[in-house]
């Protein structure tokens, strides 16, 4: 399936790119999260013809998730979490409890953004964590995990 991309997307294209993707991949995620346009004569007429405005929101996204990274650079977040003797949690730390750290700091993170490579926080201390806030704007936080008292 082809199509044309409404925006930046990682490992896939920049906006306006026309590319090849499965037909799963485009018809249940790029064209529903508005992503992309299926590929056709009529959508790269209309697409030709919105160009300058699809450009000119992508910039505004752009420049606000760097205003946000500057933001997470300077933030600890510090998340409370029951712990054994060791500093083991008893459980974990995800996505979850990390995105609601970030919105107690009034910042507006989503689950799909915030990744942590080595998986789910297991341990008492200071870890970092990538959050991508767009497709060429990709942060680290440090998050500080305490023992609840």
């Amino acid at each position: 399936m082809e199509v044309i991309l409404l925006e930046n997307v990682v490992n896939l294209g920049q906006l306006g790119s026309q590319v090849k993707v499965a037909k799963g991949y485009g018809r249940n995620y790029l064209i529903p999260q508005g992503k992309a346009i299926a590929a056709t004569k009529e959508n790269r007429a209309q697409f030709e013809a919105k160009r300058a405005e699809l450009e000119k929101a992508a910039k505004a996204r752009l420049l606000a998730a760097q205003k946000l990274s500057e933001k997470i650079n300077d933030l600890v977040l510090v998340v409370v979490s029951r712990a054994g003797e060791e500093g083991r949690l008893y459980g974990s730390v995800g996505v979850g409890e990390l995105t609601k750290a970030f919105q107690s700091e009034g910042l507006e993170i989503s689950k799909s953004q915030v990744r942590l490579p080595a998986g789910p926080l297991r341990e008492v201390g200071v870890f970092t964590i990538t959050v991508q806030l767009h497709a060429e704007v990709v942060v680290e936080a440090k998050v500080r995990i305490v023992p609840e008292e």
